[in-house]
């Protein structure tokens, strides 16, 4: 289950008919849970939308051997909601 500081924005996300394409601990031991979705995330949006607190961060990927992703960490827990680049539909 996602960190209290991701919570609601993922269950807002899953309320959009958003699908979930990945959940697991991927990297390192920096990594707790981290779940993707087939959207792509509107992040000034959401920062706008969502009272987000200070421990959750925007991570981006850029790298497209190592897998293209943008969304939000949170650095107290370790977690992420992550969404695709671009090719998807926009939530935020």
């Amino acid at each position: 289950m996602i960190c209290e500081h991701l919570a609601s924005l993922e269950k807002a996300i899953i309320d959009s008919g958003a699908h979930e394409t990945y959940r697991s601990s991927p990297w390192t031991k920096n990594c707790r849970e981290w779940v993707y979705y087939d959207v792509v995330l509107d992040i000034d949006s959401i920062q706008e939308r969502f009272d987000l607190p200070d421990c959750v961060q925007v991570h981006e990927n850029m790298d497209p051997k190592s897998g293209m992703e943008k969304g939000f960490y949170c650095s107290q827990c370790h977690d992420a909601v992550m969404g695709l680049v671009e090719g998807g539909a926009i939530f935020g």
